[in-house]
């Protein structure tokens, strides 16, 4: 028998899932169009469809290195971040001294801050020791806010897994570093993968330091799709096949960590 309302609650989900959609879709639409198409008249999907504009993004050099920039400082900062947060985390939910409420609540505030806020600072301290333009540069400049987001989710895991399991390792003869790699990240990896993706995301969507901070060596896609305006205009269909591009990798993510951000809903933390 099937349940009141069923049919209701799924048109509603339905009509979400592409008023939702319906962007990425326009957007792909038009990443298969000519840019005469997209400005000549209104059609709801390419009447020559090409792929022009992808072929552009793949064999010019600005292009496809914006796209390497971007992961190679996403990947190193998702790296980092999670490499830092997770000794903090740990002294966090396993041990109380002096100030800790307040210096939690510290590292909250850096992530409320705007990144204008830090940005003068990191431009002149960058220039100062030659890390202008450098992958490592916006990477060190995204874990201000990204590190204080992943001690935030660590500390969530890391205190729900009982204080027993580490006094049994130590009888057991367990070492600190044996331990935490061998039993504790074990314990805790699905809180590893919710923190890997929201620092790969934040760090893959910022643009104000990325696009400060890096001028040619570095330079990201973001930064790099704000500049596609020309003489003859803007071009609006390797636009739009970097935009799709663009929401590749996020995509990826996501699926690959779904199971693990589901479980940091479930556990209040995210």
């Amino acid at each position: 028998m099937a349940r009141p309302g069923f049919g209701a609650r799924s048109l509603g989900l339905l009509l979400y899932f592409l008023f939702s959609m319906l962007p990425v879709y326009w957007l792909l639409s038009m990443s298969l169009k000519t840019s005469e198409e997209t400005l000549a008249a209104f059609t709801i999907w390419p009447t020559t469809p090409t792929l022009a504009n992808y072929r552009v993004i793949f064999t010019e050099p600005t292009w496809y290195w914006g796209y390497l920039n971007s992961i190679i400082y996403v990947s190193l900062n998702t790296v980092l971040s999670v490499l830092v947060a997770l000794p903090a985390a740990y002294a966090f939910s396993r041990y109380s001294f002096l100030g800790d409420k307040h210096m939690f609540f510290w590292l909250l505030t850096n992530r409320m801050t705007p990144p204008a806020v830090f940005l003068l600072p990191f431009f002149q301290l960058y220039s100062s020791v030659g890390l202008m333009d450098t992958h490592l540069a916006v990477a060190l400049a995204h874990m201000v806010f990204n590190v204080p987001l992943a001690v935030w989710i660590l500390e969530g895991f890391m205190s729900g897994v009982p204080r027993e399991i580490d006094e049994t390792a130590y009888i057991d003869g367990y070492g600190f570093p044996r331990f935490f790699l061998a039993i504790f990240m074990k314990q805790i990896r699905a809180g590893v993968g919710v923190t890997a993706f929201f620092c790969f995301m934040f760090s893959w969507v910022e643009l104000l330091l990325a696009r400060t901070l890096t001028s040619v060596n570095a330079k990201p896609i973001a930064v790099t799709m704000t500049r596609t305006v020309s003489a003859a205009g803007m071009d609006w269909g390797v636009l739009a096949a970097a935009g799709v591009l663009t929401i590749v990798p996020g995509g990826l993510v996501i699926y690959f960590v779904r199971h693990y951000i589901a479980k940091g809903f479930a556990m209040g933390r995210v």
